[in-house]
């Protein structure tokens, strides 16, 4: 696996907060571009990821950084495509960042199991792989890997804990039902619309 390119230098960051039904959470901005979204309870993690990416990091506080804050409160709001557009810069290794761009791929109310997204990606046999780069990913909620499940349909593991990202599921349209989706998945089982499905995967070409 390739090794994180060289990180820029960049030593001061503008962070705002968003007050949410999920509880505070963290914009943080460098020059126009989002380099972390999460929660307040997990500013350690944030923190950790940020140091080791940025080594000295500075937080500022700013208001509303490149117009960011309103895009999640407007997420939040019921404008599910609010973040779609947001620039992002995630560091990371090449696969990690192929897997965190190719969450943009999956729609809001749809969801896809981690075995899926390995396929959709090209690495079949890597989905221990996806998993991992899935809960390093910095960018919560822009980068929805919200939207990724067990091959069941289970809610499996997410940094932010699994009951926000049930919430954030339900926010988006997705019937769940005992920690377990039971809306038609991207692919996957047989009875869906497997036209559809493919349209969905050929995204990922």
């Amino acid at each position: 696996m390739a090794a994180p390119k060289t990180a820029p230098t960049i030593n001061s960051f503008e962070i705002d907060t968003v007050h949410t039904p999920l509880g505070d959470v963290l914009v943080v901005v460098a020059d126009g571009v989002l380099r972390s979204l999460d929660f307040e309870d997990c500013r350690p993690r944030m923190m950790a990821l940020l140091a080791k990416r940025f080594k000295t990091v500075t937080l500022v506080p700013a208001k509303n950084p490149a117009g960011i804050s309103d895009r999640v409160r407007d997420y939040f709001a019921g404008e599910l495509g609010a973040l779609d557009t947001v620039p992002t810069d995630t560091g990371g290794t090449d696969f990690q960042q192929q897997v965190w761009q190719g969450l943009r791929k999956i729609s809001p109310g749809t969801v896809m199991g981690y075995g899926e997204l390995a396929c959709a990606l090209s690495r079949p046999k890597a989905v221990r792989a996806v998993g991992m780069a899935n809960s390093l990913n910095p960018i919560a909620i822009a980068l929805p890997c919200h939207r990724v499940v067990g091959a069941s349909g289970k809610l499996t593991g997410y940094a932010g804990g699994l009951a926000r990202k049930l919430w954030l599921l339900e926010h988006e349209g997705v019937a769940v039902i005992d920690d377990t989706v039971v809306l038609p998945k991207l692919a996957g089982a047989p009875g869906q619309d497997t036209q559809h499905n493919s349209e969905q995967l050929s995204m990922f070409a």
